[in-house]
C-alpha cells in the first residue's frame, strides 16, 4: 500500500486598530474689584492638570467557525483475463481382421478418441481509488476593546480573520 498526503495550509491575518484620545485643560477666570470709585478687571489664568487614572477594559470575542468538506472518490478497476487452453488428443485404433471359411473376409475397426482439455483463466484486477478532500476553515474573530480613563479616552478595534485552506491529497495503490 501506498500512500501519499499532500496538505496545504494558507493563514491570512489583517489587524486593523484605532486609537482616540483627548485631554481636557481646565481654564478658569478670576474678576474682581478693587474700591468702590473704580473697576479692575484682573484676568487670570489658572492651568491645572489633575491625572487620575481610572482604566475599564471590556473585551469582547465573536468567534464564528464555518468548515465545508467536499469529498470525491474516483474508483477505477482494471480486469485483465488471460485464457490458456491446452488439448491432449490421444488416438488409439485397433483393428481386428479375421478370415472365415467362406472366403469372405470380415473385419472389424474399433477406434478409440482420448481428448484431454486444460483451461487456465488469469484474472488481474487493479484497483486505484484517488480521493480528494478539501476543506475550507473560515474563522471570523471580531476582538473589541474598549478602556476608559479620566481624562483620555482610548477606543481600540481589532480585526483579524483567517482564513484557512487545507488540500489533502491520498494515493492508495495495492
Amino acid at each position: 500500500m501506498y500512500v501519499y498526503i499532500y496538505i496545504y495550509i494558507y493563514i491570512h491575518t489583517y489587524i486593523h486598530t484605532y486609537i482616540h484620545t483627548y485631554i481636557r485643560i481646565f481654564i478658569h477666570i478670576h474678576t474682581h474689584a478693587l474700591s468702590l470709585s473704580h473697576t479692575h478687571t484682573h484676568t487670570h489664568t489658572h492651568t491645572h492638570t489633575h491625572t487620575h487614572t481610572h482604566t475599564h477594559t471590556h473585551t469582547h470575542t465573536h468567534t464564528h467557525t464555518h468548515t465545508h468538506t467536499h469529498t470525491h472518490t474516483h474508483t477505477h478497476t482494471h480486469t485483465h483475463t488471460r485464457t490458456h487452453t491446452h488439448t491432449h488428443t490421444h488416438t488409439r485404433i485397433r483393428a481386428h481382421a479375421r478370415a472365415r471359411t467362406n472366403a469372405r473376409t470380415h473385419e472389424r475397426t474399433h477406434a478409440h478418441i482420448h481428448t484431454y482439455t486444460h483451461t487456465h483463466i488469469h484474472t488481474y484486477t487493479h484497483t486505484h481509488i484517488h480521493t480528494y478532500t478539501h476543506t475550507h476553515i473560515h474563522t471570523y474573530t471580531h476582538t473589541h476593546i474598549h478602556t476608559y480613563t479620566q481624562h483620555t479616552y482610548t477606543h481600540t478595534h481589532t480585526y483579524t480573520h483567517i482564513h484557512t485552506h487545507i488540500h489533502t491529497h491520498i494515493h492508495l495503490y495495492t
